[in-house]
């Protein structure tokens, strides 16, 4: 079978406090977005991982796909696969692209296997892979809070608005955007915030922009192109680097020198 893991960007980013375990407490909303890679993955009589597209580093048991296959493999014994991914979406960008792809492999397996597991314990996996791993399985906009393995389904506020994501060639990783981070509580409402799209350029933001938009002056450059654009609110997504901008109207220019994604919400 073949899906295609989508990515997802952040409504505003709110590093709370860190807990006992190494971890940090958050809040966002979690809004999927369909720039995706392209899994494949098939029965085989032996396991094979194989990937194309953009390079992924580091060694193949620690590729999320292959971790979410072990998983399942362990609890519930299926058999061998052939699993393919192609990718497309950068690394390093904080659109989730990793999270989805393990994700995208459980509900594959799940249902290649007929496992027929709830949504519940699909989401439960997920969450041992990675922090917002289980966004993906439900895979609709969600109020994200704890590690952002706790979901909270909301309205698709977005819907028919458009998006352009930029992505500068630097990759930012999630150890190094929380390093210097200051948790803090907020009193922001962010369900109600989201509920008001005028409000989101005064209200809504991404705290980790505190630490990452000082490692280069491009992220204000793109954010400020993408305010000069037409764009009603940007951000940058997740820990960064890709930073987006949505818009009421297509936005119909090019982008020379990143890359980058437009679409409808």
């Amino acid at each position: 079978m073949i899906v295609f893991p989508n990515i997802k960007i952040n409504l505003g980013l709110y590093i709370t406090d860190k807990r006992g375990d190494g971890f940090h407490n958050l809040i966002s909303c979690f809004y999927p977005v369909g720039w995706t890679d392209i899994l494949e993955i098939t029965l085989s009589d032996t396991f094979e991982y194989l990937q194309s597209g953009i390079p992924i580093p580091g060694a193949q048991a620690d590729n999320l796909c292959v971790k979410a296959y072990n998983l399942l493999q362990r609890e519930y014994k299926i058999g061998p696969v052939r699993i393919h991914l192609h990718k497309i979406i950068p690394m390093g960008a904080g659109l989730g692209g990793g999270s989805s792809d393990a994700a995208f492999t459980l509900r594959s397996l799940d249902t290649l296997f007929s496992l027929k597991l709830t949504s519940d314990t699909l989401e439960k996996y997920a969450a041992e892979l990675g922090s917002d791993c289980a966004f993906f399985i439900k895979n609709v906009p969600a109020i994200a809070s704890s590690r952002g393995e706790v979901l909270k389904e909301t309205n698709p506020v977005l819907k028919g608005k458009f998006i352009l994501i930029v992505c500068p060639d630097i990759h930012v990783s999630t150890k190094q955007a929380f390093t210097g981070v200051q948790p803090k509580p907020t009193l922001l409402n962010i369900e109600n915030t989201i509920s008001d799209c005028s409000s989101w350029k005064q209200n809504l933001y991404n705290q980790f922009e505190d630490t990452v938009f000082p490692l280069s002056a491009e992220f204000e450059i793109i954010k400020g192109m993408l305010y000069e654009k037409g764009a009603f609110y940007a951000s940058m997504s997740g820990s960064g680097s890709a930073i987006y901008g949505i818009f009421d109207q297509y936005p119909d220019f090019e982008i020379e020198k990143y890359r980058y994604f437009k679409g409808v919400l």
